[in-house]
This record gives structure tokens, C-alpha cells and sequence, in this order.
């Protein structure tokens, strides 16, 4: 079956698909786990979660990633997959808000779970191009709107997924003609990459995310998906 039926099969009828098949499917579409457990209504086990770590820090070294360009990334990707996993006391939870209720059910339930499943609220993401009030209705009570689309293009580059499959995800036609807003989907594999690191890890990969961008000052921020558009190498 198409990836995309199956993907959307399993958002419209996933509880009824055993967790394992679930995980076969993911290793067969290279997409994490957790989110396809998410996608389906499936609890998400503890052990696959983020460990306990600093938010603050998680947004510095998701800031400092944002800045690589193709070949960095692959680079910085490498590094963090080349440090140990060390064993975490408990798993990431979400800071809490008065301001912020994330829905229970529905896409906004699932927005909210696949960042959580990285490590991240919606005040550690690096800039989307989108507003922290639309973040905030996007994990509260995401609806159709006009603008659905365009929010899609945003969140797919940060979580590491390809905008057909996202798109299928949500029941949303896609045009090839889309394109990510700001990041592409190899930011987003370097998030993914780092689920298993502790704080003093993410210390680590900000800084080598420092060393390898050099920072280098634009005149304006220069995010991949708009700087280093022609280095792209495998849209979507």
C-alpha cells in the first residue's frame, strides 16, 4: 500500500493497529517511532521518550543548529549520534502554562505530542515564521483554516518529516509546488537524533553547532531552507 494511505489510515484508524506493526511500519518509512505511536492514539512508553533536561538549553542548541547549512548539518547529525546514551533519572516532560491547555485529542494532540516526543514546548522551537498565539492554537485546538497548509510547511522541517507525509498525516491535499517555510526536514533529523541526550549533552551539541556554522553574521538571520536552498539535496 502507498505510504501516504497507510499514514493516513493510521491517523483515522490507528488504535486499531498493534503497537509493533506500528514500529514495523515506522522502520520501513524511516520516520521515529514515537510519532507514528502518537498518529495511531497510542501511548508513547517511557523509555522511548527525551530524558529529564533543561528547556532553556534545548532551545539554545535548537537556535544554534538552525544556523548550519547541508553539509554542517550531516556533520552535526554525526556528532550527536556519536555520544553515548546515559542513563536519565525519568523522562522529559512539557513546562506547564496557565496561558497554554493542549488538547487531549484531534491534530492539535498530535502537533503537541511529536514535539514533546523531541523534547520540546512550543516556546524551545526555533523560529518557524510563525507566532507563539498560532503555536498556541496549533496544540490547543488546531482547526482547518486557510492557512493550514502554510502551518504545515513550518512545523515539517523541525520535526524531521517530509511534507507528503505530514500532509497525508492531516488529511491535507499536498502540491508539489510546497515548499518548507524555514527549515528543511535535515534540521529536524539533527532534533530527532538528540532525543536520548542528557543537558550536559545538548551543552555539547550546541557548541559543536556553533563551531561548525561559525555563526557567520548575514545582515539577518539565514535559516537552511532559505539560505542554502540550491545545496538542498533531496526535496522533500
Amino acid at each position: 500500500m502507498e505510504r501516504t494511505n497507510v499514514l493516513s489510515n493510521l491517523a483515522a484508524n490507528g488504535s486499531d493497529t498493534a503497537p509493533d506493526v506500528i514500529a514495523e511500519r515506522a522502520f520501513e518509512f524511516d520516520i521515529p517511532t514515537t510519532d507514528l505511536l502518537v498518529i495511531a492514539g497510542h501511548p508513547v512508553p517511557t523509555e522511548l521518550l527525551p530524558p529529564q533536561r533543561d528547556t532553556t538549553t534545548m532551545k539554545q542548541f535548537a537556535y544554534l543548529a538552525s544556523h548550519c547549512d547541508h553539509a554542517q548539518l550531516a556533520a552535526l547529525e554525526g556528532f550527536v549520534r556519536s555520544l553515548p546514551h546515559i542513563k536519565a533519572p525519568g523522562p522529559f516532560v512539557q513546562p506547564t502554562s496557565p496561558y497554554l491547555t493542549p488538547a487531549e485529542s484531534g491534530l492539535a494532540a498530535v502537533f503537541n505530542g511529536m514535539i514533546r516526543n523531541r523534547g520540546f514546548g512550543i516556546r524551545e522551537l526555533p523560529f518557524l515564521g510563525l507566532s507563539l498565539s498560532t503555536l498556541r492554537r496549533m496544540v490547543e485546538d488546531w482547526q482547518p483554516t486557510p492557512n493550514r497548509r502554510y502551518e504545515l510547511c513550518a512545523i515539517a522541517g523541525p520535526l524531521g518529516w517530509q511534507l507528503p507525509d505530514l500532509f497525508a498525516v492531516v488529511g491535507e491535499p499536498y502540491s508539489p509546488g510546497l515548499r518548507p517555510v524555514q527549515l528543511c526536514r535535515h534540521v529536524g533529523r539533527v532534533f530527532t537524533a538528540a532525543v536520548p541526550l542528557t543537558t550536559p549533552q545538548l551543552i555539547e551539541c550546541a557548541q559543536e553547532a556553533g563551531r561548525l556554522s561559525a555563526r557567520e553574521n548575514h545582515g539577518a538571520w539565514q535559516p537552511v531552507s532559505q539560505g542554502f536552498v540550491a545545496e538542498r539535496p533531496d526535496f522533500p
